[in-house]
């Protein structure tokens, strides 16, 4: 357990509150992350919520896990709250709670702590994600140039959030087998959050984009192989490596400022606009769910930007 301790890997760095606990403690900690969660971007922020938390009661005197009480966990949320928005702050405690609750089934502690502690209120009617308008997405595919492996790839992968309203995660974890013909038409496979598998058929563009970017790289007979991947060093070839979630966000800035669009456009962005884009077209809020894969029309219309505009219209008529 020391071995793993001191490996560089942030995820297996025990806080100092978990080592002094004892071999049950330790193990009990790790077997919350490895164990619980299988979703990668889910246990990464378990990971940094949970050892902000111990390593604040740390600086605060709390000498085990033990000891952690409930007016240590309302100190960190109050604490937490003046710096940090309100669902990050729903997010740590979240994470907090969920692990104690694990460590008392465990007979680690007594009892859990954040049972009792309630977090900011925080009521969403509107989503934060920047979107493009239609002109402005259309600017941004056109803008690619596709002579090149990376432009072909990029193009599609653009194409795909905004067409299907994949998530970023979803769409890199495809398999160039999950883009298949079905019915004399293309169809595109996600495999989304919590094992679901979502199957919808292919707008005629992102068609052309998955088309032109599977033939033009040689992608169709590796169907096992990642459909999305990175570009070898020095051959700006594509490798057999998936293109991790951070190079895609990377990517969609520097296409974005290379085609002029000023929006801080991230890759959620396209999953938004496209929604959008299909209400406004007369789309129905229902269908969009389950296009999106959304188990509620609630979640949806996080998505649906088309108010933005009326407000617009509508500061407009402050004429003075």
């Amino acid at each position: 357990m020391s071995q793993l301790a001191s490996l560089p890997s942030p995820s297996l760095v025990l806080p100092a509150l978990i080592m002094t606990g004892g071999e049950r403690t330790r193990v009990r900690f790790l077997e919350f992350f490895a164990v619980t969660i299988r979703n990668p971007n889910t246990r990464r922020a378990y990971v940094q919520a949970t050892n902000e938390f111990l390593g604040w009661c740390e600086g605060r005197g709390v000498a085990s896990i033990a000891a952690v009480k409930p007016l240590h966990v309302a100190g960190y949320v109050e604490e937490l709250g003046r710096v940090r928005s309100a669902p990050t702050v729903k997010l740590r405690l979240a994470a907090v709670r969920y692990l104690f609750d694990w460590l008392v089934i465990g007979q680690i502690v007594p009892a859990n702590p954040a049972a009792s502690v309630r977090g900011p209120s925080h009521s969403v009617r509107r989503g934060k994600t920047p979107v493009l308008a239609p002109a402005e997405a259309r600017q941004l595919l056109d803008a690619i140039d596709v002579s090149t492996p990376s432009g072909l790839r990029d193009r599609a992968l653009i194409g795909l959030m905004t067409y299907s309203f994949a998530r970023v995660g979803a769409a890199l974890a495809m398999r160039v087998e999950d883009v298949y013909i079905q019915n004399r038409r293309l169809w595109v496979r996600l495999h989304e959050k919590s094992g679901k598998r979502h199957d919808l058929p292919c707008h005629h563009n992102l068609e052309a984009y998955l088309e032109s970017y599977i033939d033009g790289c040689s992608l169709r007979d590796d169907r096992k192989g990642p459909l999305f991947r990175t570009l070898g060093r020095g051959t700006r070839q594509l490798s057999a490596t998936p293109l991790p979630q951070a190079n895609a966000f990377a990517m969609v800035r520097r296409r974005a400022a290379a085609a002029g669009i000023a929006t801080a456009i991230g890759n959620h962005s396209f999953r938004a606009t496209g929604i959008t884009a299909y209400l406004k077209n007369g789309g129905t809020l229902e269908k969009a769910a389950a296009m999106a894969n959304h188990a509620s029309t609630r979640t949806t219309q996080l998505y649906d930007r088309r108010t933005d505009e009326m407000s617009l219209d509508e500061v407009e008529r402050v004429l003075i």
